[in-house]
């Protein structure tokens, strides 16, 4: 059990005997009242969203994942397939459990899927992912040091807003957390 104010992103508690995903979470104290985090947390079965009001002296089951390495092989409809390394059990997830991480989705990408009970309930994302610029404006010559951004898509279909100096067909790094440019791979 943990404290309201402890609740974080991306956290995986039980409320109501169901499980949520925690898309957001913000501690406030308003006036004279008393503190409160307002949360809005995501249905594991259903994948609906609510925003739901905790006190913060209100103690939060947390649920125990376990993280099991996997590697992303292909996707099909709205179903992304991944494969265990050790035992080479396949399995699949839909974009609905997977949510915003969709995007950083490449082919043989090693990550962690969190279960919980055997049942697969997300996944937990690498820091940075590299990925190849498919489609952007021509690069600017000379604009090395100008901290001008332009659109890029990549090969997942993300849009990133990259320096002027990037073309097609560079590799680069993206933070996923926030989606941003980090630099070039050479």
């Amino acid at each position: 059990m943990i404290q309201a104010t402890q609740l974080k992103r991306g956290m995986c508690i039980k409320h109501d005997n169901d499980l949520y995903w925690v898309v957001e979470a913000q501690h406030k104290t308003p006036g004279n009242l008393r503190g409160m985090v307002q949360a809005k947390i995501r249905n594991l079965k259903s994948g609906s969203i609510s925003d739901h009001r905790f006190r913060s002296v209100d103690m939060v089951e947390r649920a125990i994942l376990d993280d099991t390495e996997m590697e992303f092989l292909y996707q099909d409809g709205d179903m992304f397939h991944f494969m265990n390394n050790e035992t080479y059990e396949q399995i699949g997830l839909s974009d609905e459990v997977l949510g915003e991480a969709v995007p950083y989705l490449i082919a043989n990408i090693k990550l962690k899927v969190q279960m919980y009970e055997g049942r697969p309930v997300g996944i937990d994302l690498p820091l940075t992912v590299e990925m190849t610029v498919m489609e952007t404006e021509p690069a600017i010559k000379g604009a090395s040091v100008s901290n001008v951004g332009k659109p890029a898509r990549m090969e997942t279909g993300l849009i990133v807003q990259v320096p002027a100096f990037i073309s097609e067909g560079e590799r680069i790094r993206i933070d996923t957390s926030s989606g941003a440019y980090i630099e070039r791979v050479k």
